[in-house]
């Protein structure tokens, strides 16, 4: 009987345009609010970080690719508010960079297995960035041509009403 009835509840909850669309909002504001901590934590371990390169004066290459990392995140973080969407792309990017980061902060001293496997990880990760860019590619070419289809068809609807 409890069960039916929470079901029943759920699915008209589920059903109810006005109760999805008055929540969406919350939603969209929590996504933004998250994303701005995000570059802003960001931005303060950027910060962190040049200060103790600057107290150490030495800077070495895992933390050049480190800095790259920060780069990518808050390109991410800025994809997103322009296109209210995160191309899959940049995080794959931002992994392949942390484990490069982490092979040069090995060094010679890591266990081959590792190296291999970390190369190998590169590597598949690698070519889903460049199978996901030809999704991309692929939606954007489908876009434009929806987009001259629906002027196409604008067009003919126009020609039609001025020919009477």
């Amino acid at each position: 009987m409890i069960i039916e009835w929470r079901k029943n509840t759920i699915d008209r909850i589920n059903r109810d345009p006005l109760f999805n669309n008055g929540l969406h909002w919350t939603t969209v504001v929590s996504e933004k609010l998250l994303l701005a901590i995000i570059g802003a934590l960001t931005m303060l371990a950027a910060v962190m970080d040049i200060v103790s390169l600057w107290d150490m004066r030495a800077v070495e290459l895992s933390d050049l690719f480190l800095f790259f990392i920060y780069a990518e995140i808050v390109g991410m973080v800025g994809a997103f508010y322009v296109s209210r969407r995160i191309p899959v792309t940049l995080p794959i990017i931002i992994a392949i960079t942390a484990l490069c980061r982490t092979l040069i902060g090995q060094g010679k001293e890591a266990d081959p297995t590792t190296l291999l496997a970390a190369a190998g990880a590169i590597f598949i990760l690698a070519g889903s960035a460049y199978v996901m860019s030809l999704k991309d590619k692929l939606s954007m070419e489908k876009e434009v041509l929806r987009s001259s289809m629906k002027k196409k068809s604008k067009n003919k609807r126009a020609s039609v009403f001025q020919d009477e």
